[in-house]
């Protein structure tokens, strides 16, 4: 169903190009007509700003050094540190052994930021399934015991916390309640342990993907957490605004204004600014150690948490903006790119003072959406005639 609209949304941006080509401001137009756009008191006063991706020229600002909710734009920063600091082609494995004469399984893990708990679906996208080894753990367990689930101890390693949580309770609710033990990964496993399974999670850049398609929280602080890991600092939240801040000074971008309270802007307390996130996102598409970015993003009217935006709002922007979409109560952002004709806009929009509730949320999202729909153009290379013979 998704491909049919998509397909069709493609369609209606085609039979508008026409027409959008010729009524797309021209940069020198944009800061007069957003000014009044953006003046609306559906968005309340946001943050803005617009940057012409060929020159890092600002075309258009308003309140771009005010402190604002990011919500799930914080993932921009995620996205960045991830490719950074993790090998794209990283794939995650957890082992599963048993020694029967001392009624322990083993549990050696590497920190697999993606292990599914519904096995068709964990199936379905090559990920490792925890009810799958869960599973074949207690067969184990069984078929050295006379078919019952005796006493037994877990000792595990490199397992996110909420792993774990789920292993007791897949257990639990099948009648099988271990003690679990954590361990260090290379004292895990003994000579004796005999081997259960196996899974493998998809690699980094797969995880990265789905991450910034479908704005999963749970991916963007595990993969931030292990990036922060990977970069030599704390595995948790300290670590990880370590390196936010010491990615943008890398990038000679003032941090000065960003508070980092969790990695996927989750908590209403982060804040970053306009013009921070602006900078951020024309570096990122310029340096080539972040090439990997822009493949990712959501696009108009066609992918991930895009894929039903600017449709009905602004169809001529359809598939011509790449962006990572933000929402919480009162909060609406959007940040990321636009082709425009013959150049690529870099933008941010934070409108976090906008009324609660789900409406005024659609509405602020539907006056973004027509906002970038007046710079959106396709950018199509004029076709040259080849010259007569004899010329």
């Amino acid at each position: 169903m998704n491909k049919v609209r998509s397909v069709f949304a493609l369609a209606i941006a085609f039979v508008l190009i026409g027409s959008s080509a010729s009524a797309t401001l021209k940069p020198t137009e944009i800061p007069l007509v957003f000014e009044k756009l953006l003046n609306s008191p559906t968005l309340s006063n946001p943050a803005m700003i617009v940057i012409d991706g060929s020159t890092g020229e600002t075309i258009y600002e308003k309140n771009i050094n005010a402190q604002r909710k990011p919500a799930s734009v914080m993932k921009v920063l995620t996205a960045a540190m991830v490719l950074q600091y993790l090998d794209p082609l990283k794939v995650y494995t957890t082992e599963v052994r048993i020694t029967p004469e001392t009624n322990t399984l083993y549990i050696k893990g590497s920190l697999d930021p993606w292990i599914g708990t519904t096995h068709s679906v964990a199936r379905k996208m090559n990920r490792a399934s925890l009810t799958h080894m869960a599973s074949n753990a207690t067969n184990a367990v069984r078929s050295y015991n006379a078919g019952e689930l005796v006493d037994y101890t877990v000792v595990y390693s490199d397992l996110f916390e909420q792993d774990v949580k789920n292993f007791k309770k897949y257990w639990a609710d099948h009648g099988f309640k271990p003690i679990f033990k954590a361990e260090k990964a290379d004292l895990l496993f003994n000579e004796t342990a005999i081997p259960v399974v196996t899974e493998t999670s998809p690699p980094v850049a797969k995880i990265l993907d789905w991450m910034m398609l479908w704005s999963d929280n749970q991916l963007a602080e595990r993969l931030a957490r292990l990036s922060s890991k990977a970069a030599g600092e704390p595995f948790g939240i300290l670590g990880v605004e370590k390196i936010f801040k010491k990615l943008l000074a890398d990038l000679q971008i003032d941090s000065s204004k960003l508070v980092v309270k969790d990695a996927s802007g989750l908590s209403k307390s982060n804040k970053v600014t306009a013009k921070m996130i602006g900078e951020l996102l024309y570096k990122l598409r310029i340096d080539p150690r972040f090439a990997g970015l822009y493949p990712v993003l959501p696009v108009s009217g066609i992918s991930g948490t895009l894929n039903e935006r600017f449709i009905d709002t602004a169809p001529s922007a359809v598939g011509l903006v790449r962006a990572k979409t933000g929402s919480l109560n009162g909060t609406a952002t959007l940040a990321g790119y636009v082709e425009s004709s013959d150049r690529e806009y870099v933008f941010v929009t934070l409108a976090d003072q906008i009324p609660r509730g789900y409406t005024s949320l659609k509405k602020a999202r539907a006056a973004i959406d027509k906002i970038l729909g007046r710079i959106a153009a396709p950018n199509i290379p004029a076709e040259i005639s080849p010259l007569p013979s004899g010329i």
